[in-house]
């Protein structure tokens, strides 16, 4: 984790904690961005069959058939349809949220009196990734509105690119535009992250061995751990996402009419469509991130 708190707030005149906070917080954005990166590229195709499910539950009864019938359709390109804004949504949103995240741990800690960030427990380090993602929903709230537009642009009957898709929302709505389905992704991101977070510090407290410290543990149980909180974030908040993708994708209304439109009209099943193509996702993608998240800060950390 990060360099103690006591030290930074201790140790020497206001120059180096200034110092100490920007190199750490550089040292987050770089690994967050790197970890973003790994992310998108471990679990974009089975992303976009979420997103179809969700979105044309009509059409697609069954992701395994979902995911074949595109692969057959649009090839290798069409299960990474939208990994340009997936890009940017994930990198803008990790960059974004492992920086604050390493910032909100430390006032977490300086509000409980945590001298060390070592010694946050599970539960205050959860609360910090709940604030954290409140800041990384705002950068991808916009990228994600345009990567949903793409992925099921083949559904709607549309021939469209990045660049169009921003032009149109542009024109349409404004700026105001890109926040379409903003409430969905705090009532998703918020709780989801304090899950994320907290399953995976508890499960890298399991897994650290006797005598040596969650930085020791290897990629093989760091990238369990990132898989257990994945799937615990996902689980917990798959509803929300469900909204939010169809809002994202019809263009509008409103996330607690829809939420109870969906739940009376489908069945509460239906606000869990795509969540086993979105739980093999996790495991793969949040495996990954979390070990290029971890590695890179560790390398970054030795090297400044």
């Amino acid at each position: 984790d990060n360099l103690p708190y006591f030290s930074m707030s201790h140790g020497g005149g206001g120059g180096s904690q200034t110092g100490s906070h920007l190199k750490d917080g550089a040292i987050d954005l770089i690994a967050g961005t790197l970890g973003g990166v790994a992310n998108v590229y471990a679990g974009q195709p089975l992303d976009t069959v979420k997103v179809k499910v969700q979105t044309f539950p009509h059409l697609y009864t069954n992701w395994y058939r979902c995911l074949t019938d595109t692969f057959k359709l649009d090839g290798i390109r069409g299960l990474y349809a939208g990994t340009v804004p997936a890009l940017a949504a994930n990198v803008a949103e990790n960059a974004v949220l492992f920086t604050a995240y390493g910032y909100c741990q430390k006032a977490v800690a300086k509000v409980t009196g945590r001298a060390d960030l070592q010694d946050m427990t599970v539960a205050e380090k959860a609360v910090s990734g709940s604030f954290a993602a409140v800041f990384a929903a705002m950068v991808l709230c916009p990228t994600e509105l345009v990567k949903c537009k793409l992925q099921a642009a083949r559904e709607t009957g549309q021939t469209i690119t990045s660049s169009s898709v921003i032009k149109s929302i542009l024109k349409e709505r404004g700026a105001r535009g890109f926040f379409v389905g903003l409430s969905p992704t705090l009532a998703r991101e918020v709780p989801g992250y304090f899950c994320f977070f907290g399953a995976y510090e508890t499960c890298r407290s399991m897994l650290t061995p006797e005598g040596k410290s969650k930085d020791e543990i290897g990629l093989a149980r760091t990238a369990a751990s990132g898989a257990v909180g994945g799937m615990a974030l996902w689980t917990a908040i798959f509803p929300a996402d469900v909204v939010k993708s169809r809002m994202q994708v019809s263009g509008g209304g409103s996330f607690g009419a829809l939420l109870l439109k969906i739940a009376k009209t489908e069945g509460i099943g239906a606000l869990y469509t795509g969540l086993a193509p979105t739980l093999i996702r996790s495991c793969l993608a949040s495996g990954s991130l979390f070990v290029m998240y971890e590695e890179s800060k560790k390398i970054m950390g030795n090297l400044f």
